[in-house]
């Protein structure tokens, strides 16, 4: 156990403990801090591995909070969007897309903390599932930021933070296990993948146990303020990421 072995458990026992508490987030922690030490042919499946772990964890411990419809909807509208994502990274201009989510990210965030009259939806909108599993896709191809989209419909019904939680782990579930056999197909699962994956079990065991802890208390608008708070994060990273490209 060397020093950068100890730095990856502890990295992944944070971004297991975000993703926990959260339902989201870890994408901010996961990728760009594992790739300080180890290549980002190694973080990127080992993050997508780390996911497949807390996901299936959760959805088997509180598969009974999962709104089985929204997740069904969101998973197949972000299969159609992963493309476009593909796209986008590979001919759009990295700078100009990131600019616009961000802006797009933080604004709806602001929006919802300060206005007066709240969006919400009531119930279940068809529309709302596919565009916000569309535009998951969409970055999830691109960036890997799957999560965003989802938070928002989640905030915008309003669901309680352990229906949120575990609805979200039932579409990470199935996306990252799609994404880990496309790190399989080109051979990226490699050696050290599957040794850091390991040596980091522990980690991400402890990390869901506290994180599902966590979860139980917290209540209502506190709960959706922190996870407004996680979205002007990732779009101000967005933002950051491009100006400084």
């Amino acid at each position: 156990m060397d020093a950068t072995a100890l730095y990856v458990l502890a990295v992944i026992l944070i971004a297991t403990l975000i993703r926990s508490t959260f339902g989201f987030g870890e994408a901010l922690v996961a990728v760009p801090l594992l790739a300080l030490r180890i290549p980002i042919a190694v973080a990127a499946p080992l993050a997508v591995l780390v996911s497949v772990a807390v996901a299936g964890l959760i959805v088997a411990q509180d598969w009974r909070h999962i709104e089985l419809r929204s997740a069904g909807w969101l998973i197949v509208s972000a299969l159609l969007g992963i493309p476009l994502g593909l796209f986008l990274l590979t001919h759009a201009s990295d700078q100009v897309v990131r600019l616009l989510l961000g802006f797009v990210i933080v604004g709806f965030a602001l929006y919802s903390i300060i206005a007066r009259t709240k969006l919400r939806l009531e119930t279940d909108h068809l529309a709302g599932l596919l565009g916000a599993g569309f535009c998951s896709g969409i970055l999830g191809g691109a960036y890997g930021m799957n999560g965003p989209p989802l938070a928002i419909y989640g905030a915008l019904r309003r669901w309680s933070p352990q229906r949120f939680r575990a609805t979200l782990q039932g579409y990470f579930l199935a996306a990252s296990l799609a994404g880990l056999v496309g790190y399989a197909a080109v051979g990226l699962w490699r050696a050290p993948v599957t040794r850091y994956f390991v040596l980091s079990l522990p980690c991400v065991i402890l990390g869901v146990v506290a994180g599902r802890w966590l979860n139980g208390r917290l209540r209502g608008d506190r709960f959706l303020t922190i996870v407004y708070a996680g979205l002007i994060a990732t779009g101000t990273i967005l933002i950051v990421q491009a100006l400084a490209a």
